[in-house]
């Protein structure tokens, strides 16, 4: 079922800017909303999420974080208005969304701006700018915030929490910011001034509305670089458009091509003709360590005064394997340990949708040179051929 959902309660609590209103004891199903409830309140999520590729100059292959920042800004004001005019199904959740005020901003295409940016998603490079995103982000809505509460006050319980006390999130995970932006004169600004939200950054999954742009879910990998997609119509075929053009531009693509991708359920690592410098940027998130994928939501969680709808991926799972990421995400400091666990189905369904004769000559064609390569492993490599080392 890729259930249960699981978050450590010592690092949502300890690590929360509600903390001066209670214990808190649930989220919500996608694990990102981290707020109190109590008997007279229902906490309820105002979320939007940016399209970070929107924000790549692709002929420079540079990232404009200052259009993030106003962007975020932009985000802060926007869900602030829609606090105070939306509809309230019930009284205590129209008393705890004024009484605190928390929002959630998120992301999209995290993936695609990596690739557009021409950088492997397991690199240094992508671990630093995913930490500059969100550092950006976080200053941006607190900036908004503070001038929000300028005008019109800090949200009513704002006395107590961590944020009124000068403690920001970063500061609660000993972490220090980069001079990217400048902390110390917001924090100046928001101890005379409060901030109007309570909670400000929650990454959720965007599973639906990344698809209005066309971008890959949050800040996830491919899971595939072909896949399928139902919609009423039908079920169709999608390419990774990043691998695509590549492939087209490089004079690669063909119907043999994708069907030899197919056949490698959607990976490209061991087709041949590939250069290696496209087998990784094109790794799927099957073949990223997910201590990677742990390193980057801590490097990002910094920033993120929720949390994050973090998915765990492991082909085949076991008791041994669970129980060592959980161990090292909690020791990391994550508040969501995990969202949900994906695993490889014993069948692949947009195998189905594709010619099984041109299917089966690409397995053939595979199956004839392993064959090769292993009389070549014994009679070349006796010392490396775990047949021929006794």
């Amino acid at each position: 079922t890729g259930t249960p959902y699981m978050l450590y309660k010592d690092s949502c609590n300890r690590k929360s800017n509600q903390q001066n209103l209670g214990t808190i004891q649930c989220s919500n199903l996608c694990t990102e909303i981290i707020e109190y409830s109590s008997p007279d309140e229902v906490a309820v999520c105002n979320l939007a999420s940016i399209a970070l590729p929107m924000f790549v100059d692709i002929k420079e292959y540079t990232f404009d974080f200052e259009r993030l920042h106003e962007v975020t800004k932009v985000i802060t004001r926007n869900l602030n208005k829609i606090i105070d005019i939306n509809y309230y199904p019930v009284e205590e959740a129209r008393r705890s969304n004024l009484r605190h005020r928390p929002i959630g901003i998120g992301v999209q295409g995290m993936a695609d701006c990596f690739l557009s940016l021409r950088i492997p998603f397991d690199s240094l490079r992508a671990r630093e700018l995913n930490k500059q995103i969100f550092e950006t982000m976080y200053h941006g809505a607190l900036e908004a915030s503070c001038e929000i509460s300028e005008k019109y006050g800090p949200y009513e319980t704002y006395s107590g929490s961590p944020v009124s006390q000068g403690i920001l999130q970063y500061d609660m995970w000993n972490v220090e910011p980069s001079d990217l932006w400048d902390w110390d004169s917001l924090k100046q600004k928001i101890a005379n001034h409060g901030v109007r939200n309570s909670l400000l950054l929650a990454p959720m999954p965007t599973a639906s509305t990344s698809q209005i742009l066309g971008f890959n879910e949050c800040f996830e990998p491919y899971t595939s670089n072909i896949y399928t997609r139902r919609v009423l119509a039908g079920e169709f075929q999608v390419v990774n458009p990043w691998l695509l053009k590549d492939l087209v531009d490089l004079g690669l693509w063909s119907d043999q091509m994708k069907n030899r991708i197919i056949a490698d359920n959607g990976s490209i690592q061991k087709v041949p003709g590939i250069p290696d410098e496209l087998k990784a940027l094109y790794k799927t998130t099957w073949e990223l360590s997910q201590k990677t994928i742990i390193d980057m939501a801590a490097d990002r969680g910094a920033f993120i005064d929720q949390s994050q709808s973090l998915n765990i991926h492991i082909a085949e799972p076991s008791y041994a394997k669970l129980t060592s990421m959980h161990f090292y995400g909690w020791k990391k400091g994550l508040k969501t340990g995990m969202y949900y666990l994906r695993t490889r189905s014993a069948a692949d369904a947009i195998k189905f949708t594709v010619d099984q004769t041109s299917l089966k000559e690409v397995l053939a064609t595979e199956e004839t040179d392993i064959k090769i390569k292993s009389v070549k492993c014994q009679l070349e490599n006796k010392e490396d051929c775990l047949m021929c080392s006794g």
